[in-house]
């Protein structure tokens, strides 16, 4: 039996209907992922579902006894308390347990009758075994693993609620929604303010667990380590497909083909019987023919393609040429009083690398990022951009709140926030760029403080991509697109030729682009080639050698820690070096080989394009012998990057063989 099925539920905000006659049901053991462009209701289906909202007309109906717990995007506010007492107070039906329990032992402490003494003894005993089921399921020790897996110290347990920032709020009533182990999970952006291992725990917790999910995400690999089915909010209505986000895409895709086909074949069809009928119609000896095609053509159904939704459209121009070294970090120290984020830091960026920096949230990531974006002043130390670099900073405070960094002035319109970057450009050009961020029409004139986070975060996307740097220093970009905006953005930062610098917890994100990782440890930073798998999978190496690599969100005390703990540091740090120089010298001739044959390949291509743009010239062939040595060269520079390029595809191979048997 379905733990929920919904029909007919249809919402509208004013003139615009979010859905209408939605159905489905949701069943024991379901993985669901809601997808849906930003403002199509993805969220509005999770409140309804969890009671928080009502449809304006349709039904829900729900097995008897069935339990759904809810996290929205953003948790306003928690009970004042001790964090763990929270946590366990949001258990429903403990607390009417232990009333019951305590009011039981005070009667049996003031009865005097001895067979009410009994029966009261034997209602104390149930209560008991109630007591340990609940803290079997739902009992502290359980509550602690779970707090500690989100990343709350072993002292957050005791802190008042009411001292947590937004991010920590949302972990906790996170925390509380596992420990009541709903029969449906819907979750709404869970992993908004999860920091990378916190990310890591979350995900297997969820992949164990056997409960129906309902999840809204705009991390594709998220999203499908989760799932096996998908509900779609599409322009017909919602939909359901089978498999993942990946599944989804394709059937989607072949379902728009087989629609295309079937619009042409019918489109020819009528056009063959209304020429029969226009040629012959008025001839009394096809009169008879002509009206029955016309009957046929008047029966035929239209066949309604696909509407195509808006999306992100966009590409990068080419960034400018920067020196090699990009970015260099020497002995950086910040701390904000007696907290110390960095003490010299140092490090350096080449011309063309990609760095996610990760770490737990506090360890300093975003501060980093400011450091290096001008905004924040290192206490000591020097930070040297290279020769001809030009940043460009996306950061989620420039479209949060006011101050001095502000980037987004909530007063001007979407049009004239973009033409402060280009005023040199005619209003056709900013208009063409906001177009390609879903900024349309009349949209262009709203002002900022208008905006929703989404439509924000693009504006300010856009304006990134108007300032032509040749350094981005992104915060986290991600976190207020939807999931095909998200996946445009990846795309359009792959064909980016430039360098970059960024934080965030997205695994889509993380694994698409990074080329190296820095993890913020220890007041300074741990630098490892390859993305984040490469990353995960070097901490089970040193997991499984015995090595603490001390990034697991089970922290330890720092003030516990005596000579021993400063000395498994040290040998830590020391291990980790080891390993990173070990494998670094194995890959450094293929590393080498790839970087000479992508130098030749971008001889070869700009030799090609040379060729090309000669034999564009139609005088050149008036004399074949001028054309000749043009045409010798674009044939030559053609094969040669035929085979330069699958030199460079072997040796990519060879690289990824050497990290996987590492």
């Amino acid at each position: 039996m379905s733990l929920v099925t919904a029909s007919g539920l249809s919402l509208a905000h004013g003139p615009k209907v979010l859905f209408q006659d939605a159905a489905f049901t949701v069943a024991p053991k379901d993985r669901i992922g809601l997808i849906g462009a930003n403002g199509t209701g993805k969220s509005s289906l999770l409140k309804i579902l969890a009671g928080e909202a009502s449809p304006d007309s349709g039904t829900l109906a729900w097995r008897r006894g069935a339990r759904a717990g809810y996290l929205p995007q953003d948790v306003a506010a928690l009970p004042d308390g001790p964090l763990v007492e929270i946590v366990l107070a949001s258990v429903p039906g403990r607390g009417a347990v232990e009333a019951r329990l305590s009011a039981t032992e005070a009667a049996l402490r003031a009865s005097g009758d001895p067979e009410e003494q009994l029966e009261l003894a034997q209602d104390l005993a149930d209560l008991h075994a109630e007591v340990d089921h609940f803290d079997e399921r739902h009992g502290r020790h359980h509550a602690e693993r779970i707090l500690a897996g989100l990343g709350f110290d072993p002292r957050d347990l005791r802190r008042d609620t009411g001292t947590l920032s937004g991010g920590w709020r949302m972990r906790a009533a996170l925390a509380g929604l596992l420990l009541q182990d709903p029969d449906l999970l819907l979750l709404d952006e869970p992993t908004n303010h999860l920091d990378v291992p916190t990310l890591t725990w979350f995900d297997a917790f969820l992949r164990a667990s056997s409960k129906a999910l309902l999840l809204i995400s705009h991390d594709r690999e998220f999203l499908n380590r989760q799932i096996g089915r998908v509900l779609s909010l599409e322009p017909e209505g919602l939909r359901s497909y089978s498999g993942d986000y990946d599944d989804y895409r394709r059937q989607r895709v072949e379902e728009e083909e087989r629609l295309d086909a079937t619009a042409r074949r019918q489109e020819a069809r009528r056009s063959e019987l209304q020429g029969f009928i226009d040629r012959f119609g008025a001839k009394a000896t096809k009169a008879r023919q002509a009206q029955s095609r016309q009957k046929m053509l008047d029966k035929m159904e239209e066949v309604e393609v696909r509407e195509q939704r808006a999306a992100l459209r966009f590409h990068f121009a080419a960034a400018p040429r920067s020196g090699r070294e990009v970015l260099r970090l020497e002995r950086v120290a910040r701390a904000f009083g007696p907290r110390v984020v960095y003490r010299e830091l140092s490090g350096q960026v080449q011309r063309g690398e990609r760095v996610a920096i990760i770490g737990p949230n506090g360890a300093g990531k975003t501060t980093l990022l400011r450091i290096v974006a001008g905004e924040l002043a290192p206490d000591a130390g020097e930070v040297k951009l290279g020769h001809s670099v030009v940043a460009g900073y996306y950061a989620q405070h420039h479209f949060e709140g006011g101050g001095e960094h502000q980037g987004l002035d909530p007063r001007r319109t979407v049009l004239d926030t973009l033409w402060d970057i280009v005023p040199d450009q005619g209003e056709a050009y900013v208009r063409g760029v906001a177009g390609g961020f879903l900024f349309s029409g009349e949209d262009v004139e709203k002002p900022v403080a208008v905006l929703s986070g989404g439509e924000r975060a693009r504006v300010a996307l856009a304006r990134i991509l108007l300032l032509r740097s040749n350094l981005l220093l992104l915060d986290e970009p991600t976190n207020h697109l939807d999931l095909t905006s998200s996946e445009a953005l990846i795309e359009a930062l792959k064909r980016y030729d430039g360098t970059m610098l960024f934080v965030s917890h997205n695994r889509s994100f993380l694994n698409g682009l990074a080329t190296r990782i820095w993890e913020v440890k220890d007041g300074g930073i741990v630098d490892q080639p390859g993305n984040l798998d490469d990353w995960l999978y070097h901490q089970r190496q040193l997991a499984e050698a015995g090595v603490d690599s001390s990034t697991g969100p089970e922290r330890r005390d720092p003030e516990s820690k005596g000579d021993r703990g400063q000395a498994s540091d040290k040998e830590r740090r020391r291990s980790e070096a080891e390993a990173r120089n070990a494998r670094r010298a194995r890959e450094r001739p293929l590393r080498d080989a790839i970087a000479q044959l992508e130098a030749r390949i971008a001889e070869l291509e700009t030799a090609q394009k040379a060729a090309e743009a000669s034999l564009a010239d139609p005088a050149l062939y008036q004399d074949f012998a001028r054309a000749r040595p043009h045409v010798e060269t674009l044939a030559a520079a053609r094969t040669e990057l035929a085979e330069r390029y699958a030199d460079w595809e072997s040796k990519q191979l060879e690289l990824e063989a050497l990290a996987d048997h590492d």
